[in-house]
């Protein structure tokens, strides 16, 4: 079982600490595909954190396919999760967002135009 501590006193959110840490473990081979990891609720008492911040951290690694659930049975590695550490969907959203920004920006549209429709189509249903 890998060891994962958290810094209170960093920065960077503790959601964001569990991923890194889960997906280093991964990289480092002290996790392999099929190992379980702890529960939720265990993870979060283990930590002395709030449930919701472990859920988040899961609920993003499974997202990316680090990690996979079985229903009641728990939570595992998944089986490319080694391929799939490597994947910052987060640097990918930005990278399109910049060349997006920098395309309206060209054609003379203001920030400010730009926040406005940006905040509107986030708030359309889709």
């Amino acid at each position: 079982m890998i060891e994962i501590s958290i810094d209170i006193e960093s920065p960077t959110p503790l959601f964001s600490q569990l991923i890194l840490q889960i997906k280093q473990a991964v990289e480092n081979n002290h996790i392999a595909p099929g190992d379980p990891l702890p529960s939720i609720r265990q993870l979060a008492n283990d930590l002395d954190i709030n449930n919701k911040t472990v859920a988040k951290a899961y609920r993003l690694l499974e997202r990316d396919s680090v990690i996979q659930t079985r229903g009641y049975r728990g939570t595992f590695i998944h089986p490319d999760a080694k391929a799939n550490c490597t994947v910052d969907l987060n640097a990918w959203v930005e990278k399109q967002l910049s060349e997006t920004i920098a395309a309206f920006r060209k054609a003379g549209v203001t920030d400010s135009e730009i926040r406005i429709a940006f905040a509107d189509a986030l708030n359309k249903p889709t």
